[in-house]
């Protein structure tokens, strides 16, 4: 067992909470995707925090269509949306129906499956030190790695083939707190939050 991790899946409870709590406390949470016998997973190091309701970067700001539906549903679904023609991003939905809220996972520390995690992103089997951080140390790169796409737009996280384990509450002063990157509206929201020092993270 990984250090700091509990073997137990996360339930609907957890996501439908209030979004900056779930944001803050996906922090540490093991991603798990699950294909056949085949496990990859990774440690939760960085996200971001979207919210319709006031947040012009938000996809659901311009309301309800058939790309952001999911996001109005109840919390513990997948979406999954396609960005500048290359890349897919995924995102957990929080609070009840009809908040329009979710959070965007932004990198992952690896845990299980490196090879394939490897071979995904590089299409090779071996990575230098630089590259072995460059793995999963941003939205499109952790879909890339895990083989995430918009077939699994809409997924159960409470099922089993894409799903959360529990772990250890991160402590306060080992979370930072920063405005959110890559985008041009509402951006002195400070909704990114990462784990302190932790070389996974996307832009410290």
């Amino acid at each position: 067992m990984t250090p700091g991790i509990i073997q137990k899946k996360l339930k609907r409870n957890f996501y439908t909470r209030e979004l900056l709590i779930v944001a803050k406390e996906l922090l540490g949470k093991t991603l798990v995707k699950k294909d056949k016998d085949q496990i990859l997973s990774g440690k939760i190091v960085e996200v971001e925090a979207y919210d319709g309701s006031m947040d012009e970067a938000a996809h659901t700001f311009i309301g309800k269509t058939k790309r952001n539906e999911i996001m109005f549903g109840v919390g513990g679904f997948l979406y999954v949306y396609f960005t500048y023609g290359a890349h897919f991003c995924s995102n957990v939905v929080t609070g009840e129906i009809g908040h329009g809220t979710a959070v965007l996972i932004r990198a992952i520390e690896p845990i299980k499956g490196m090879n394939v995690l490897i071979k995904n992103r590089f299409n090779r089997n071996l990575v230098n030190e630089k590259e072995k951080y460059n793995l999963t140390n941003g939205p499109g790169k952790i879909c890339q790695a895990m083989s995430i796409n918009k077939s699994h737009y809409g997924i159960d996280l409470t099922g089993n083939q894409i799903y959360l384990l529990d772990a250890t509450k991160i402590s306060d002063d080992e979370i930072v707190i920063t405005k959110r990157i890559g985008i041009k509206k509402s951006v002195d929201l400070p909704w990114r939050f990462y784990i302190k020092n932790n070389p996974f993270v996307s832009k410290r």
